[in-house]
């Protein structure tokens, strides 16, 4: 299925409020709803995760993980205990994730660009959250081989049911990458919450295979989350000029890039591979043409929305907006656009404890949005 400007139905009533630290508010398909900024001054934020405390994580690209206090006020000095984390091209800083079991281990988990002498490549690492440090540091992956490539990082983690970790890589900017299972570029990776890999991986017995390697064939993935209806792991991918996808990764399952893409060459419009489709190769369950730029994605599954509940939200970067997604068995049946240019680059989409919707905008100077009903 593919997005169609003719075919995309929206009736969007934008208009200013007077509301206080207000932005926006827009008659949204199910109900009205309100935006409202919680923080801004955040440079390039890429993830945010709730504490159970009521403080709030914000990773931020230049390698800084900030602090917003239960009363809305971001704190000025960051979390300490990271490793050196390198800001390269899209690389740096990027997902935060609570550990499952948080409230009884303190593990935090994030992941970042690291550079070693062979080039820079993402890592995965946790340590466990004391006040504003990060203690006990471990790395648990590396991508492996790290190149000079400034492109294509990756990056999102995601716990399953079973409590394994789930880490989205993109194919640094090398499309051949993704298909060649001795390489993590462009592939989903599956471990053990301390790194260990799982003895029933699908390539742990496959010569010359990395054994970290759920899925492959991925060219950037910057959306990952839990449908929290079924336990599938969804994701979503950059393609390239079009060709934007989600997924539900299985195990062992080539997901086509670059042999197979709705996409095409950036400003040639030539194509890529072979075509759309290829036996042995996944279909997408969703994907845009034109590209969307998707980043950030979450099921709601809360109480203050209940016209959202059981839809998936989608930020993109390209078009500055929130993409919201109808799903039947699934299946994506409808979509909708909001807030198109209201806010900017929409980097991530999480729902909060407290059962509302937040985004974090990628600007010099970011912003966590909540949005509310009116």
């Amino acid at each position: 299925m593919t997005y169609r400007p003719d075919k995309l139905f929206l009736s969007f009533a934008l208009f200013l409020c007077v509301w206080p630290l207000s932005v926006a508010a827009i008659d949204s398909e199910p109900r009205t709803v309100h935006a409202e900024i919680v923080v801004e001054g955040l440079s390039h934020p890429w993830s945010v995760a709730f504490l159970p405390d009521g403080r709030t994580l914000i990773s931020e690209r230049s390698g800084q993980l900030r602090v917003v206090d239960p009363n809305g006020t971001l704190l000025a000095e960051p979390v300490s205990g990271l490793p050196v984390i390198r800001q390269h091209g899209q690389g740096g800083l990027l997902d935060v994730v609570l550990h499952p079991d948080f409230a009884n281990n303190g593990w935090v988990y994030v992941s970042y660009a690291e550079a070693g002498p062979d080039g820079y490549g993402t890592a995965v690492g946790r340590g466990r959250l004391n006040g504003m440090q990060l203690d006990s540091f471990e790395v648990l992956f590396r991508l492996q081989p790290r190149t000079r490539s400034a492109h294509h990082f990756g990056s999102r983690l995601v716990f399953d049911r079973d409590g394994y970790l789930f880490i989205t890589l993109g194919d640094r900017g090398d499309m051949d990458r993704a298909q060649d299972l001795g390489d993590h570029a462009g592939s989903l990776i599956r471990l053990h919450d301390d790194g260990r890999v799982p003895i029933d991986n699908p390539f742990v017995n496959t010569p010359g295979a990395r054994p970290e390697i759920y899925s492959y064939g991925h060219r950037n993935m910057q959306g990952a989350t839990l449908n929290p209806f079924t336990g599938e792991l969804w994701t979503h991918e950059h393609g390239p000029q079009g060709g934007d996808e989600i997924n539900i990764p299985k195990a062992g399952v080539n997901h086509g890039w670059p042999v197979i893409t709705y996409g095409v060459n950036y400003g040639f419009g030539t194509p890529i591979g072979e075509g759309t489709h290829k036996a042995g190769m996944a279909q997408p369950l969703y994907y845009w043409v034109p590209s969307i730029a998707p980043s950030g994605m979450t099921f709601y599954d809360g109480d203050v929305h209940p016209g959202w509940r059981g839809n998936l939200f989608v930020g993109s970067l390209k078009f500055q907006l929130l993409v919201r997604l109808e799903i039947e068995d699934s299946r994506v049946v409808h979509e909708e656009r909001m807030f198109e240019q209201e806010f900017g680059r929409i980097r991530d989409v999480r729902q909060g404890p407290d059962g509302h919707l937040y985004l974090l905008t990628d600007a010099d100077d970011g912003k966590l949005i909540r949005l509310l009903p009116r």
